[in-house]
């Protein structure tokens, strides 16, 4: 069982952890800040240690899989290592992954998917193209990021979510379950949706956008590409 950090504290860039389990090319820790692989956001890298993690994927439970480069040296169990993400990648990741939350809500249509990466980012919704104006959609995500919204995160009950299924958004991406409870992420007034990625405090704090490209992607899914403008 690892204590999921990032989930409650998005950005804390650094802190000490014991090590539960080493493997091949992998350490499972007792609590971690890196960001696992999942909702289409990729999984943190950093250090731990003298161990340069290159990836991040979820283990067994609420395990986490910190995938290093090979060492010349492997930790050992129940020793306790300082650990790093590489920030500035993690908060582009929070950046992008809040600002996908205004584009779904500007884009009125199904979200079939969608992904992160430092440099740009998409969603795919299921809409005819003539719908999706470039001018239009760059107006409304920064109007939205300029609005200055505040981010909550908060729970529901797996039952409740069952009873009232509107949170859940993107229709390929089902939102991480296991527990008895799902992860919200709320833009008042603005966005509800299942969300267990990292995301930042206030929507100003994404900076402004542009639509980089908007094209098909098969018989029914439109993606709309942001990036960051220069």
């Amino acid at each position: 069982m690892t204590e999921l950090l990032f989930r409650e504290a998005p950005y804390l860039k650094s802190c000490e952890a014991t090590v539960l389990e080493v493997r091949e090319n992998a350490v499972i820790l007792d609590r971690t800040i890196f960001y696992p692989l999942g909702g289409g956001q990729p999984g943190d890298t950093g250090r731990i240690g003298g161990l340069r993690v290159v990836d991040t994927r979820k283990g067994e439970g609420d395990s986490v899989l910190h995938i290093f480069e090979p060492p010349s040296e492997k930790p050992k169990a129940g020793e306790k290592l300082p650990k790093e993400i590489d920030w500035d990648r993690r908060h582009r990741h929070m950046r992008f992954h809040t600002a996908l939350h205004l584009l779904g809500a500007v884009v009125r249509a199904p979200v079939t998917g969608g992904r992160i990466a430092a440099d740009k980012s998409h969603l795919d919704f299921d809409i005819e193209m003539e719908n999706l104006v470039k001018e239009a959609i760059e107006s409304g995500v920064n109007g939205l990021v300029e609005a200055a919204h505040a981010t909550r995160a908060s729970w529901i009950e797996d039952a409740e979510l069952d009873a009232r299924p509107e949170p859940v958004k993107t229709m390929s991406v089902a939102p991480p379950r296991g527990a008895g409870r799902v992860r919200l992420l709320e833009i008042p007034g603005v966005d509800l949706q299942a969300c267990g990625g990292t995301h930042v405090a206030n929507t100003a704090e994404i900076g402004r956008l542009a639509v980089a490209r908007i094209r098909s992607e098969g018989k029914r899914n439109r993606r709309v590409t942001l990036a960051f403008a220069q």
